[in-house]
């Protein structure tokens, strides 16, 4: 399948791998929305995206905001052909020293406002029978990751929504889909430990945003009939 003309918006676009994956996604000839709360930084990476970026300021966290956003979409690039949830906050530590508040701001992010941009995007792309909805999830969404509890318990939530919601919507013509990688270098890695962060970098365990990218990319132009359900990419020395 090309993505000529395709419509697509992705949650967390500033930087990391929303940010890869809408640089991806414009290369091959999609219209895509970049969302973010950092409305400067949205305006000059769409500048220099090109024509076909598109800039849209979105508090995630502010569920009416999320809820109301796609008439917003839609008013700059049109009906939505992709939608990528890729928006999500890391927390790591002992469950038993950690800190409550974090963790419902991590929780908040990566479930609920994921799962209600979904919820908002999912009416049109049923009454025109088409779509494709990606997660952007985590290995620690299948593979119970002992250093960080919390994040691991957001990333099987996702999981789980996941599968129930895409089974609802397959008759409908919609795909979902999610990639899950390890450890990539993104601002969510700013809480590891910083021994643990100096051994990943010398070992080679960390991969880039680029290739998490890429395999979106392959993901959204399989034919019509096929899914790519889950997608786990792991760096080749991680032994998970």
């Amino acid at each position: 399948m090309t993505l000529n003309h395709k419509t697509a918006a992705i949650t967390g676009a500033a930087s990391g791998i929303g940010l890869e994956c809408a640089r991806i996604l414009i290369e091959n000839g999609a219209r895509v929305v970049l969302i973010d709360r950092a409305g400067d930084r949205l305006s000059a990476l769409c500048a220099e995206l090109g024509p076909n970026a598109h800039p849209l300021v979105v508090d995630l966290l502010d569920g009416p905001q999320v809820s109301a956003m796609v008439p917003r979409i839609e008013a700059l690039v049109g009906p939505l052909d992709i939608f990528h949830a890729n928006a999500g906050a890391y927390v790591g530590g002992p469950a038993a020293t950690g800190d409550p508040d974090i963790w419902d701001r991590v929780l908040n992010l990566n479930v609920n406002a994921a799962f209600r941009s979904v919820q908002a995007v999912l009416p049109g792309m049923i009454a025109r029978k088409s779509g494709d909805i990606l997660f952007t999830s985590s290995v620690a969404g299948v593979v119970p990751v002992v250093w960080e509890p919390v994040y691991t318990a957001s990333k099987f939530a996702v999981q789980a929504f996941l599968h129930a919601t895409r089974r609802q919507v397959s008759p409908h013509g919609i795909r979902m889909g999610a990639v899950l990688p390890g450890p990539v270098v993104t601002a969510l890695l700013d809480d590891w430990p910083r021994e643990k962060m100096e051994e990943a970098l010398a070992n080679g365990s960390l991969m880039q945003p680029r290739e998490v990218a890429e395999a979106v990319l392959f993901m959204l132009t399989r034919p019509r009939g096929v899914v790519i359900r889950d997608m786990v990419i792991l760096p080749n020395s991680v032994d998970l």
